[in-house]
């Protein structure tokens, strides 16, 4: 690969995730301290990207796998993005909001499909170079949250009394707007020829539902949908939490979990060959558990190494479940349905299942408000119950097994 297309595709990649970060880790703080919205509000303004995720694959099957360039489409969905999130910027109250978040996060999420076939297609060797572009990703999500912590002060108590949470909104907007823009220059990546029946199909990963005959794979389908529900919380409640809870530059600290993140993508190679994925992912789950009753029992004073911890273990629960999943899916479907069997995952976990989880994460945050703000301790309580549930059934039903990863068995 050229060194100006592998500097373009690693400028996309952190705008892509720039976007994104800079205004969904406050989201729920800034719905809740601005907006003065409920929790079942605010579950309902998260659940617009299952939405967006049920959605996206019409979006790509229908439009821009068959009639557009990727680049083209993945410009004008993120100018007509750039246009939206500055609407939210200006919203007063949740009516006004939720119809602006919605068709945002319809046209964002097909992005981030699109920003892969981008790079894919550029690459001789997928799986050698496209970790390299993929970590810029994660670096622009940790700069949005660094900056709206200690460049602005954002998410300050003073700069969220002063309403400046809005300002992710129209930082989000520039960037977005931006990379709109700069898409137009990627290198050109034409739609692929394709039956439209095996395109649909596909990335709504009906072609490999009988994978799910198989005993193992049906155990793992259903963990993975369960174990979204938990995940919501995460999501949904952790910055307003840490807000609450008088933690100082509360973004910033939560980039800890994309730093750890990058760390233990680099150690679950290791831990998978030697270990096996069994294990991988009854690891994932604990540390599921495990991170809410650190967010149960930590506070902002003595017990604050307990919140770093609980944000620090985002690297085992995402990479250890989430991304191991994958590879675990991507064995059991082989060649002929590994691009259906991923889409099915995709849809199951940040579509029904989070969908489920960002609803049940803003009926118990509204069971539990009190006065002066919530009863935290109780509502983490419940994601942790439900992850430790998710840890045993995985762990009783799901028989060891060896898989293929990277030509050996693990």
């Amino acid at each position: 690969m050229k060194t100006t297309t592998r500097t373009q595709l690693s400028l996309m990649m952190f705008l892509q995730f720039f976007i994104w970060g800079g205004w969904f880790v406050t989201l729920g703080t800034f719905l809740g301290e601005t907006l003065g919205a409920s929790g079942v509000e605010t579950g309902a303004a998260f659940s617009t990207q299952s939405w967006g995720a049920i959605i996206a694959p019409f979006i790509i099957g229908l439009i821009a796998d068959r009639y557009f360039n990727a680049e083209r489409i993945l410009g004008i969905l993120h100018l007509i993005g750039a246009v939206l999130m500055f609407q939210l910027s200006r919203a007063t109250d949740f009516g006004q909001f939720f119809p602006y978040v919605l068709g945002y996060m319809i046209v964002y999420m097909p992005t981030l499909a699109l920003v892969n076939s981008v790079s894919f297609r550029q690459m001789a060797d997928p799986a050698k170079e496209f970790p390299f572009i993929r970590v810029w990703g994660t670096i622009g999500w940790v700069v949005a949250g660094l900056a709206i912590s200690h460049l602005f002060s954002w998410d300050s108590q003073e700069g969220i009394g002063q309403g400046l949470l809005r300002n992710t909104f129209v930082m989000t907007a520039i960037a977005s707007a931006a990379l709109g823009l700069f898409s137009f220059t990627l290198p050109k990546t034409p739609p692929k020829a394709r039956s439209e029946d095996a395109s649909i199909r596909d990335k709504l990963g009906l072609s490999a539902l009988g994978l799910l005959k198989d005993r193992n794979f049906l155990v793992f389908f259903v963990s993975s949908v369960l174990i979204c529900i938990p995940l919501a919380f995460y999501y949904q409640n952790t910055n307003p939490f840490l807000v609450e809870s008088g933690v100082g530059k509360p973004t910033g600290l939560m980039t800890l979990g994309q730093v750890s993140e990058v760390f233990f993508m680099l150690l679950l190679p290791v831990f998978l060959v030697r270990y096996g994925i069994k294990m991988t992912l009854l690891v994932g789950m604990l540390a599921w558990a495990l991170r809410y009753v650190l967010f149960a029992y930590g506070n902002a004073d003595a017990q604050f190494l307990m919140l770093v911890a609980g944000i620090v273990l985002h690297g085992i629960c995402y990479d250890f479940f989430f991304v191991s999943g994958q590879i675990y899916t991507d064995s059991k479907a082989g060649e002929s349905y590994q691009s259906a069997a991923q889409g099915l995952i995709t849809l199951a976990t940040y579509g029904l299942g989070m969908l489920i989880g960002f609803w049940v994460a803003g009926m118990i945050t509204d069971m539990h408000v009190v006065e002066g703000g919530h009863d935290w301790r109780s509502i983490w309580i419940y994601p942790a119950v439900f992850a430790a549930g998710v840890f045993a059934l995985f762990l009783l039903a799901f028989k060891n097994e060896r898989i293929k990863y990277k030509g050996e068995e693990v």
